[in-house]
């Protein structure tokens, strides 16, 4: 059955009103940015969600596009905003290398696994942004410090970018995979449960059993950044 006209006004009118009235969400990439931060650290996932962003926002997803040109260069814009926090927090005076080192690893850590989605995506993805330029500029600045001639300090920049990136990334990955909701705990255990292993076959295992249960994920983690250090400064000092 059609409405009646005074009806069909009545609706059309309704409509009207509520056009005029609807709430105008003002977007800019910064706005954009800080609310996706706030959506990662919520939402204990691997996998970050545009539409998530976008019912925080109280817009379309699609209107997130027209402030990046895709979802892989949000992500690139919401992984260099932690590489800048992560830059943030270093207060270690200039000379002391291996301390501003060590600072940016934990530092990327904790950013990493508070979250976790975007860090997913920290192995596949080159920023070019402030946050990850300024990291590059930090590794090379206090590498030169160390005494290292120019092919070394290229050198062992590579190895400790790609240990930090790669393994504070695996390392929130796995913590979500493993149920951990505590978005930032001081620790987690590095293997997911015992190892079990036939000790016949595996005698190394068995022998090691005990140790490597013990296993904490910053703490290894940290001892590969103080291993690498070690290694640059051996290397300027030879």
């Amino acid at each position: 059955m059609s409405p009646t006209p005074d009806r069909a006004k009545a609706e059309a009118d309704a409509l009207q009103r509520g056009s005029r009235g609807a709430r105008r969400v003002r977007l800019d990439p910064e706005k954009i940015i800080a609310t996706g931060l706030a959506v990662a650290a919520e939402t204990r996932t691997n996998e970050f969600s545009a539409k998530a962003l976008g019912l925080r926002l109280g817009v379309d997803p699609s209107a997130i596009y027209r402030h990046f040109r895709s979802k892989g260069h949000l992500m690139e814009a919401l992984l260099d905003a932690l590489h800048a926090r992560a830059l943030a927090t270093i207060d270690a005076e200039a000379d002391d290398w291996r301390g501003r080192v060590t600072q940016l690893a934990d530092s990327t850590l904790r950013e990493y696994c508070a979250h976790p989605s975007i860090a997913a995506e920290a192995m596949v993805l080159t920023t070019h942004g402030p946050g990850e330029l300024g990291a590059i500029e930090l590794l090379l600045d206090a590498l030169d410090r160390a005494g290292l001639p120019p092919a070394a300090v290229v050198q062992h920049y590579a190895l400790l970018s790609s240990y930090i990136l790669s393994t504070a990334s695996g390392i929130a990955r796995a913590r979500i995979e493993s149920g951990e909701r505590d978005p930032a705990p001081t620790t987690s255990p590095w293997f997911d449960g015992p190892i079990l292993a036939d000790p016949q076959r595996y005698p190394g295992i068995a022998r090691h059993a005990a140790q490597l249960a013990a296993l904490e994920d910053r703490e290894t983690f940290m001892l590969g950044v103080r291993t690498l250090l070690d290694s640059a400064a051996r290397a300027a000092a030879a």
